[in-house]
């Protein structure tokens, strides 16, 4: 299994290729490319790669799904005894991402390109 720890929106992320992800939002819009250049670490079929602090060469490609928002959280604010009360809701503005596939050195070794590059290792599977 190939997956990839990528730096999306100040969080790290666990990523494979055929999956989606929410991240904050992102200035783009539906069915546009997005590169994911902060590639922190690569596992290929057990082969790791081990960025300090990226991967040089490695990038993820993904597509954007749509723009969501999250879960509300409520952020409550009291002072005892002092009859002051403050209740606020907050809900993220979040971009779903279809991961398409993770490169290194320019070469897919995952994902849809990887795939039709490569038929036989997708019947191997």
């Amino acid at each position: 299994m190939t997956y990839a720890i990528v730096e999306a929106g100040g969080k790290q992320l666990r990523v494979e290729p055929g999956r989606f992800y929410d991240i904050d939002r992102l200035a783009l819009e539906v069915d546009d490319e997005v590169t994911l250049e902060r590639v922190l670490f690569v596992d290929n079929d057990g082969e790791a790669l081990v960025g300090q602090p990226v991967v040089d060469g490695a990038t993820v490609t993904g597509s954007v799904v749509s723009h969501l928002r999250g879960r509300k959280i409520i952020v409550y604010k009291m002072q005892p005894k002092k009859k002051t009360r403050k209740k606020q809701g907050h809900r993220q503005e979040l971009t779903r991402v279809m991961i398409n596939s993770i490169q290194v050195n320019g070469k897919a070794i995952a994902g849809e390109v990887a795939a039709q590059a490569d038929p036989a290792a997708v019947e191997a599977e």
